[in-house]
Order: structure tokens, then sequence, then C-alpha cells
């Protein structure tokens, strides 16, 4: 075996119930009780949705996404609270400063979650399960809180073991076992597996990863197309995806829901207008452009739609943001059922310094870029209350009939 194919040894490091978590930790008098962060249930009536729950709350079947009227339902004497964001950004960054004095590779996919790839570093940590017990260590005596992790030879087998013991785990599949390390488990396992799919490939005769792995791949293939042949090479433990130091930001959205059902088509266009607003500035600061824009409608039976569009050049205009989500908007809603929930997003995403630029220079997009740097350099400088669109500053008609 050539020297370059060294056997990697790959972290994957997920916080326990992270919100909830910095919550418990920060107010002492909410551990060992059900906090729920997200929403405002109202009383049973609120809209959104559920974005932690602590393992207390779980008990009573409380998840992450689930609608926050049905976790006030499930346990109203749940402490509810609503996301301190800047203060979770906070001991985010604390734990990954942590992470990265074991390992220069490092990436981050989300404000609670690491791969690290310790390849490199086999000489300091020959004991994979050490090594995990001392990272663990030092995020419960630097932080105050717990996380779970999975130790493997590639991402997808890391992602799997943290996720076994949660919560506080630590779960290590030795290299060369992993096709055996996956085989009991359930499909939903799998990446990309949802419950739709999962009763699809039931209904086919799988019902674990080992079911899938034992398919001869060419026979997957014939079943599922390209799909199956990656489902079979998760399903034995293969994936060979390196741990990126910069993950790529493919896309990025907002989204708002109305505390009451709505059919005013005035009330939502200028809803779109400030979500396209707080997306432009976003990527504005970020240094992204984009070029498909995409509308997503969520109706009062909840059932969600979604419309794009996609553009021969990049962009991260308000006005060309908030024109293209109206044009969907019309082209998607002839006023049959009143709107949940209304958000806009954008992906394709380029970096302003690696997009192509324009033949001849023409503007590509439906407003003057100028003035949305104006407005961000106002409200850098007096506020962000102190200046405002015009647009909104005049009241939507009333919604009543």
């Amino acid at each position: 075996m050539s020297q370059n194919k060294k056997q990697r040894l790959i972290v994957h490091v997920d916080m326990d119930a992270f919100f909830a978590a910095v919550e418990q930790l920060d107010h002492p008098e909410y551990r060992g009780k059900p906090v729920v962060v997200g929403a405002d249930p109202k009383g049973g009536k609120g809209r959104g949705v559920v974005a932690t729950a602590s393992y207390e709350a779980r008990q009573f079947g409380i998840r992450s996404a689930m609608p926050i009227s049905r976790a006030y339902r499930l346990c109203p004497n749940a402490i509810f609270l609503r996301g301190r964001h800047r203060r979770y950004h906070e001991v985010s960054q604390q734990i990954m400063a942590i992470l990265r004095d074991f390992s220069p590779v490092i990436q981050q996919i989300s404000i609670d979650e690491a791969f690290l790839d310790m390849t490199g570093s086999l000489g300091l940590y020959p004991d994979p399960v050490a090594l995990g017990r001392q990272i663990k260590e030092r995020i419960r005596t630097e932080t105050g809180l717990t996380a779970s992790l999975g130790i493997a030879s590639n991402k997808f087998v890391a992602k799997v073991a943290s996720d076994l013991e949660k919560p506080d785990g630590l779960t290590y599949c030795p290299p060369g076992q992993e096709k055996e390390f996956l085989a009991p488990l359930p499909i939903r396992r799998l990446w990309g597996v949802g419950e739709k799919t999962a009763q699809k490939l039931m209904q086919l005769g799988f019902r674990t990863i080992g079911d899938i792995a034992e398919v001869p791949q060419d026979k997957l293939v014939k079943l599922l197309g390209s799909w199956g042949l990656h489902l079979w090479k998760l399903a034995n433990g293969i994936d060979h995806r390196p741990v990126s130091e910069q993950s790529i930001r493919k896309s990025i959205s907002e989204e708002t829901t109305f505390h009451e059902d709505v059919d005013d088509a005035e009330r939502i266009e200028m809803t779109l207008f400030k979500i396209a607003d707080r997306v432009s500035r976003t990527m504005r600061r970020k240094g992204w452009k984009g070029r498909t824009i995409t509308l997503k409608i969520r109706y009062e039976d909840f059932e969600t739609h979604t419309r794009s569009k996609s553009l021969s050049d990049y962009v991260n205009d308000a006005e060309t943001l908030r024109t293209l989500g109206v044009q969907l908007f019309r082209k998607t809603w002839k006023g049959e059922k009143k709107i949940r929930l209304i958000g806009l997003g954008v992906s394709m995403l380029n970096t302003l310094g690696g997009e192509q630029l324009n033949l001849f220079g023409e503007a590509t997009g439906y407003g003057d870029p100028r003035i949305d740097q104006l407005l961000e350099e106002l409200k850098q400088k007096y506020g962000e209350n102190a200046v405002d669109r015009a647009t909104f500053l005049i009241p939507p008609k009333s919604s009543s009939k």
C-alpha cells in the first residue's frame, strides 16, 4: 500500500442539546427541568417551531423542528425561551477554539458541531478513546457543557457514532470494522434517508443498513439509480470525503411565521421585502452573491411549496431579491388558502472575488447597489433603527375583511 494511503482518524464532536444546555448553564434554576428554546408558545397558540429541547423536555416527546404549539400541549409546564443567539455564538467560538488545540484541520458544520481530522496527529494521540475522553473533558472543564463524540476512519461513520450514546457519549469504530459497525442500525441512520425514503426502502425489503450493504452494487443501482450507489457506499462504510477547513456555504435563507394566518397580499409582499432586505445585508457583509432565488410558502394546513428562478449573473442587492421574490409569489399564490409562513432564499452562492464579470459591464440586477451600501453605512454609524427604507414606514392595509 502506498504511504499516501495512511489510515485516517476522524472525530465528530456534537454538543448535547446545545441551546437548551447553554440556558441551563447560565440559569441554574433551569437545570433538571424541561427547557424548550424557540418561538413563543403563547399558551398553545403560538407560531413557529422548537429550535432545541433539553433532554428533560425530550422525555415528553418534544423535539427540534416541532411546531411550538404542539410542544406546549405535550408539556405546558416546560420553560419556554426565545433564543439568545449572540450568547450561543460566543460559547460556540470557545468550543471551536478548544478543538483547534487538538487539530489544525477542523470543519465546523454548524454552531454546535464539527469534524476534526486527527490523522496527522496520531503520534501525539495513539489511543483514539483516550483522545475522545480528553476532548470531552476539556469542553466540560472550560465551558461546563457536555459533548458526544464519534471516532472512526471517515466522516459518515464518525457522525453516526456520535449520535449512538447521547448525551455525553463516546463511541469508537475501529478501522476495518465500519461495515459490521453499521450493519444492525436502522436505515434512517443513512445520510439522506428521511421518513418517506425510509418507507420506500422498507417496501423494497430493507430494514437495516446491513440489508443494503449485502445487496450487489449493480442491483442497487438498477433499483435506485445513481442514488443507489451512494447508499451502497455509505452502508459499506465507504466515505472518502476530506475534512475541509473551509466549508462552502451553498445557500442562505430567512423566513417569517405570521402570528395569524394571512391572506392579505400587500402585507405578505411587504414581509417579503423585509426578508429580502435582511438577506441582502447578510450577503453583502459576508461577501456573497447568488444566482438562484427561491420562494417558500407554507399554507394554513401546513402544506409547503417552493418556487425558484435562476439568473445568468450573481446578485445580492435587496431590490433584485425583493422583485424576484414578489414575482414568484404572484405566480404561486392565487388566494385559495391563507399563508402561515413566507420565506426567501438565495443559492448557488459565489464570493465577490470569484464571480464572473458581465461581458459588457451592464447592471444585471433590478436595483442600485449604491443605495444598499449607503443604507448599510448609515445604520452602522447611527444605529440600526436610525434610518430605514421609506417603504417600511408605510403600514400595510389591515387584513380584516
